[in-house]
């Protein structure tokens, strides 16, 4: 910490970035509101203790950073399958259960900044019926929830098959990290 003290003290030909931070360079000022963005996990009427919340937010930042945005605030709410039905039937105005829900709150277009609803319930019976790992598929949702997020929509054959793949680039970053810690 004491390289970054150090390093913010000197301010770069005074600009002033989106976020309002004076004289840092874009890229600095974006670095820095990354590493100390929250990403905070909750619970809501089921006990569900996430595993590896240090490793799965590193990925996290690293996936926003590669997509371009700065990461603001992201709260990602486990929950079970009628708490999500509830919320889909309430603000979506969907009658049918599913995986997930993301709320994007961000101001900026390249902000991410939002809450990500996931249905334990979901997950796991869609684990079971693709055959995956329960956390495969946990962390496949939750990347979906962030490329939401960072603007990708899946409205159409086309950008599900893009939204699939990017899912697929960030997951196999994942596993790779996984596999070096072994």
């Amino acid at each position: 910490m004491l390289f970054l003290t150090a390093y913010i003290s000197k301010p770069c030909h005074g600009i002033v970035n989106l976020c309002g931070c004076p004289g840092f360079s874009p890229y600095f000022c974006g670095f820095i509101h990354s590493i100390m963005a929250a990403i905070a996990y909750f619970s809501e009427q089921i006990p569900f203790r996430f595993p590896n919340k240090r490793r799965v937010s590193a990925w996290i930042r690293s996936a926003v950073a590669s997509e371009g945005c700065v990461l603001e605030q992201l709260n990602i709410v486990f929950c079970s399958d009628e708490y999500l039905l509830q919320m889909n039937r309430e603000y979506l105005l969907h009658d049918y259960f599913t995986d997930i829900i993301t709320f994007n709150q961000s101001d900026s277009s390249q902000g991410i900044e939002g809450d990500i609803f996931i249905s334990i319930d979901r997950i796991r019976e869609n684990a079971a019926i693709y055959s995956v790992p329960f956390l495969h598929e946990l962390h496949r949702v939750i990347i979906h929830g962030v490329l939401h997020l960072a603007g990708y929509t899946d409205d159409t054959d086309e950008k599900r098959r893009e939204m699939r793949e990017k899912e697929g680039f960030y997951l196999a970053l994942l596993d790779l990290a996984v596999n070096e810690k072994l």
